[in-house]
């Protein structure tokens, strides 16, 4: 089909990128179960190579069934082009890639998931590269972490554990003044609660690995690309603005425009890192994908009711969720998330450390995973496992210290949950 502006999210969740196959008319996506496509002839093959035509090569680069899910997520995002792979871990360094180089650095937000931190602050280190963690709510921070070597700015949109939001219209206005991109990790939030490219984004990250596929199952990334920036503004991104000495001097910027960038990123950074995503993995993340709305709405309802239930419990200290009128995040709401504050928190436990380990072993109902955005309720306790790399005061930071458990409230009833949280809290805190 011929994906229309006008067709409302639900229609585009089901039917973008889901042509009928042209070979057999199947109504779903096929699984694409191959390795290498058959060139037509030798000119064929070389136009191809050389990023004169569009079309398959090896799976490792492009394959059907992931370029589905490509343009469905892109659709979704209001995106030029996406780029799928392996992880979420995989689309950040994926997005990063084409920007960074020895000695540059990127400006994140110090509320981030406990495994990119360690990947922003040890990981990249390897590659020259390094990473300033401030607190983006304060813009005078964002502000000064900023020089010469800085060569974007990363968030995410609700923010993993904490439920944070941020203002991404205000990192927007920061980020173009100093010429560089926005990156928004929008996993948690997903493109039927926030739209970051609308708000200004650049590049847009997700873990489909969680809420997009919804039943974990598989892993995977995305990186979407606005097709919004300017690559040749400046000097500071040469992979995309000057001779690209592997494909015979081509300027990505010049000859490819707003998908400079996607194309960048299949050409190059697939080519040579590697990451791919699996057609299997993209097929149920396609299925998952088609009942995302329904499952979202279901998801910050119950979130919403259990967020509220546990603010009013003598044995929680507070609750991190933006929704409720008590958060500080509240007036963001409507601005960035204007149907839900997700479905991630945090509660503190009174008793500490001991009683969140006592609390998460006492829940029957939560599933204690490492993993969020399931339909599943979920349960851990960051401290212990996610940050458990961190030192205690990056765990504060991050909204992760000992006293601190993560919610990630599923769909089901939500009376169920509640009684669950009731009974495990008794045991816990007794």
């Amino acid at each position: 089909m011929t994906d229309k502006p006008t067709l409302g999210f639900e229609t585009l969740q089901i039917h973008a990128g889901a042509n009928p196959d042209p070979a057999t008319g199947a109504r779903q996506v096929p699984i694409y179960q191959t390795t290498a496509y058959v060139f037509r002839d030798a000119d064929h093959a070389a136009k191809l190579f050389n990023l004169q035509e569009v079309g398959y090569i090896y799976s490792r680069l492009t394959n059907p069934t992931v370029a589905a899910l490509q343009e469905r997520i892109a659709t979704l995002e209001g995106g030029a082009g996406a780029v799928c792979c392996s992880s979420g871990h995989a689309a950040q360094l994926m997005a990063l890639f084409p920007l960074m180089g020895p000695g540059k650095n990127i400006v994140a937000s110090s509320r981030l998931y406990g495994g990119t931190i360690t990947q922003f602050s040890q990981t990249i280190k390897r590659f020259g590269w390094s990473a300033t963690f401030v607190d983006i709510d304060d813009a005078a921070a964002v502000k000064a972490a900023i020089n010469d070597d800085t060569r974007a700015i990363f968030c995410e949109t609700i923010a993993n554990p904490g439920g944070h939001i941020a203002d991404l219209d205000g990192l927007a206005k920061i980020a173009d003044a100093a010429g560089i991109p926005l990156i928004v990790d929008n996993t948690t939030a997903t493109p039927y609660l926030c739209n970051p490219i609308a708000h200004g984004a650049t590049l847009v990250v997700h873990s489909t690995t969680k809420y997009l596929t919804g039943n974990g199952t598989v892993t995977g990334g995305c990186v979407v690309d606005s097709g919004k920036f300017d690559w040749s503004q400046n000097d500071k991104f040469p992979s995309l603005s000057k001779p690209e000495p592997a494909y015979h001097g081509l300027v990505f910027a010049d000859a490819l425009g707003p998908m400079a960038f996607t194309f960048h990123s299949i050409a190059i950074g697939l080519r040579d890192l590697g990451m791919t995503m699996n057609p299997q993995g993209a097929h149920y993340t396609l299925m998952g994908i088609e009942t995302l709305s329904l499952r979202m709405e279901r998801h910050v309802e119950n979130a919403m009711k259990i967020a509220a239930w546990l603010e009013n419990d003598p044995r929680v200290d507070y609750v991190t969720y933006a929704g409720l009128d008590s958060s500080p995040y509240k007036k963001l709401v409507p601005q960035i998330c204007p149907k839900g504050a997700g479905a991630l928190f945090t509660i503190a436990v009174k008793g500490g450390y001991d009683a969140c380990v006592k609390l998460v072993d006492s829940l029957e109902i939560f599933s204690h995973v490492a993993n969020l955005g399931d339909t599943r309720s979920l349960v851990i306790h960051p401290a212990s496992t996610t940050h458990r790399q961190l030192a205690e005061a990056q765990q504060v930071a991050a909204g992760a210290g000992p006293n601190i458990v993560r919610l990630s409230i599923g769909i089901e009833t939500a009376a169920d949950l509640i009684a669950d949280l009731d009974q495990a809290l008794a045991k816990a805190t007794a």
